[in-house]
């Protein structure tokens, strides 16, 4: 019983972390200047790796207690999730989450390896980026409004 507990106190928890980390990322990937040369975003620079971090290990929380809870045995089982629709509303909106991240991810790893070796950094695409974050963020949220109802026994299958 402690177990499932803790289990989905983290799971929760780490959708808090997840929408504000998403958020902060965002915000912090607006305030990048692409004219300007590195120096002058590097605190900005700093910010998005610290954001981007945090989702990452949200987003880590979030699979691994996810997972735990819907196949582990902790909770209802696999076959009750599996033939819950606001559970393949939620696995929907992580496949899209996974599928929109690919992108931001891969550019914010080229920027963190180019500032650590003094390196050029395209800002150019910045704002798109925070666009991403911001559906991201979207999509988080309506991971939890099918999490709740899932709760409740909303459209149970």
């Amino acid at each position: 019983m402690l177990i499932r507990w803790l289990l989905a106190a983290i799971h929760l928890l780490a959708f808090g972390f997840a929408l504000a980390a998403v958020l902060a990322r965002a915000r912090a990937l607006r305030r990048l200047d692409s004219s300007n040369p590195l120096q002058a975003n590097a605190v900005g620079l700093r910010d998005v790796f610290r954001a981007d971090t945090m989702w990452g290990l949200a987003a880590l929380a979030l699979l691994i207690t996810g997972v735990m809870r819907a196949f582990g045995g902790f909770e209802k089982g696999g076959a009750y999730y599996l033939y819950e629709p606001l559970f393949h509303l939620k696995m929907t909106a992580l496949v899209l989450i996974l599928f929109i991240e690919i992108s931001p991810m891969m550019a914010v790893i080229r920027w963190r390896v180019a500032a650590t070796h003094g390196g050029a950094i395209d800002l150019g695409r910045a704002r798109r980026f925070a666009s991403m974050s911001d559906v991201e963020a979207g999509l988080v949220i309506v991971m939890v409004i099918a999490a709740s109802g899932m709760a409740r026994g909303v459209w149970a299958g």
